[in-house]
């Protein structure tokens, strides 16, 4: 039986900041956590990843408990270890050392061997009239698809 596709976004990363660089890093995960992001019960709002000891961790990433775990069950928004080559360590660490920059997570999917994997970005904030020009270029596009859509 073929699982259901995973895609978790998070939305309000690209309004908040501007991509400079994507990653894709796995993720060490519980038995529990797994079984939960195979349900879709993971969120990544309001994360964001930070350097310990040369080692890339994601902070405050909510992963629902497993419903039919017991007492094995995990915390809910744990600190979680990423997993990247040193090379792309590096560049990260060197990224982050620039003022303004920051590793936001942007998306979490279970790729084709059944794999958590989450799509990080160094990013630099926007500022507020950058914001404002994301939402006139979202409501321009809308409207030209709506115009589209009717002829």
């Amino acid at each position: 039986m073929k699982q259901p596709a995973v895609n978790i976004k998070n939305k309000r990363a690209s309004f908040d900041y501007e991509f400079i660089e994507t990653f894709t890093a796995g993720i060490v995960l519980t038995g529990t956590e797994i079984k939960s992001i195979r349900l879709g019960k993971a969120s990544l709002v309001d994360t964001y990843c930070f350097f310990s000891r040369g080692e890339l961790w994601v902070k405050n990433m909510h992963i629902t408990e497993y419903f039919y775990g017991s007492y094995n069950n995990h915390s809910v928004r744990r600190d979680r270890k990423l997993l990247l080559n040193k090379k792309e360590i590096k560049k990260l660490e060197r990224g982050t050392k620039e003022t303004g920059f920051t590793i936001v997570p942007v998306r979490m999917f279970i790729n084709e061997k059944g794999l958590a994997k989450v799509v990080i970005a160094l990013a630099k904030g926007k500022k507020q009239y950058d914001k404002r020009e994301s939402l006139k270029e979202k409501d321009d596009r809308r409207d030209m698809d709506r115009i589209r859509k009717n002829y």
